[in-house]
């Protein structure tokens, strides 16, 4: 083991809207039956990273919940396997993590107790597939201090939600920016970074030693003249979805068969934990056309354009276009649903009507279930 897995996974975005109010970004669903966690646990345990620590704190239960059991990513092991760290009271400190260096400071000594010599920092809220040992081979070959793992993104994209990076042609970051007004490149980091644990250790105990708690401010644009920092590009598919708009984007790209065919049918695959579920049962009448519905639903209604997630009752006459149906919905007879998110365990009455007019519509709707 050459290396070991830092992910950031305690962020509170709020331009999740509502989505957030109950989970974090990390445990956000993602293809009908994933976290988007799963994502950043699926490619350290593909590049062989065996011991990997998840940093967490924003409405973390759902996130403990789901990682519960490290089996499900293969960490169940003698050696290394899969940590879960919240802030805690101690001697030295009562605080909240106040931002990610901070974040790793608490958490010091996982990193001075373990031996690898190399760590990967990745965040929690993106969806890709990644072999982080290329990155690793090409920091060692660079002999960089920092790599920082970078993509460019399509000009219809917003640059302006993530740091954008310039390199020079040895591929050198020469300029970092975090999330600027206005962007005049397009190439972002993707918030994946490779690092020598002790070169992290001493950084890190330097900045708390400055009240310093950002590692992109604090530590990357802090120190880009000093240390030696590359940016490795990637080509393949990376969405982040730190955002509502972005959220539905990401999961509307997976009815593209291209999309699902590299993350579901091609090797390595992405893991997840699994619920023993029932496969979806479509009655006589129910109408299903380009969607995604997980297993446990149950559709009476027409579905088109849409992602249905785990056990989503969709009733009598019900529409549902290009729409977003998370956890344990249930949808009352004559409903009519475009362009929504549906919040998790909702019930939705008999004979509304939801539509996203101006973007997408986050339904949140707390009705009786059952009412004897």
């Amino acid at each position: 083991m050459r290396a070991v897995g830092i992910i950031l996974a305690g962020g509170n975005s709020r331009k999740m809207r509502e989505l957030t109010h109950k989970r974090a970004v990390a445990a956000m669903p993602v293809a009908g039956s994933y976290r988007s966690i799963d994502f950043a646990l699926s490619n350290m345990s593909n590049s062989h990273i065996q011991k990997v620590a998840v940093l967490t704190q924003y409405n973390s239960r759902s996130l403990h919940e789901h990682l519960n059991s490290s089996k499900w990513w293969d960490f169940g092991r003698k050696h290394g396997g899969l940590f879960v760290f919240t802030p805690t009271i101690t001697a030295k400190s009562g605080d909240w993590y106040r931002g990610t260096a901070d974040a790793i400071y608490q958490n010091l000594d996982f990193l001075k107790k373990s031996h690898e010599p190399y760590v990967v920092l990745a965040s929690a809220d993106a969806v890709y597939k990644m072999d982080y040992n290329k990155v690793l081979e090409y920091h060692i070959a660079k002999k960089a201090d920092i790599t920082v793992v970078c993509k460019d993104l399509d000009p219809s994209e917003d640059a302006t939600r993530f740091g954008t990076v310039t390199m020079n042609e040895d591929m050198r970051i020469v300029d970092f920016e975090e999330k600027p007004i206005i962007s005049s490149y397009n190439t972002v980091s993707t918030g994946i970074y490779v690092i020598r644990r002790r070169q992290l250790i001493e950084l890190i105990e330097l900045c708390a030693e400055e009240g310093r708690h950002d590692f992109v401010n604090d530590i990357l644009i802090r120190y880009k003249n000093l240390k030696k920092i590359y940016g490795y590009k990637i080509k393949d598919y990376w969405s982040n979805i730190s955002t509502v708009d972005a959220y539905y984007k990401t999961n509307m790209d997976f009815l593209k068969p291209e999309v699902r065919g590299y993350f579901f049918k091609t090797y390595p695959s992405v893991y997840s934990k699994v619920s023993d579920l029932p496969p979806a049962k479509y009655n006589a009448g129910s109408v299903v056309k380009n969607s995604l519905v997980a297993s446990g639903s149950i559709i009476n209604g027409t579905v088109e354009n849409s992602i249905l997630f785990k056990k989503t009752f969709v009733g009598n006459n019900c529409v549902i276009k290009n729409s977003i149906i998370l956890n344990e919905v249930y949808l009352g007879d004559n409903t009519y649903i475009e362009n929504c998110i549906v919040e998790s365990r909702d019930t939705i009455r008999a004979n509304t009507r939801h539509v996203g007019e101006n973007g997408v519509k986050i339904v949140v709707e707390k009705n009786e279930r059952y009412i004897l």
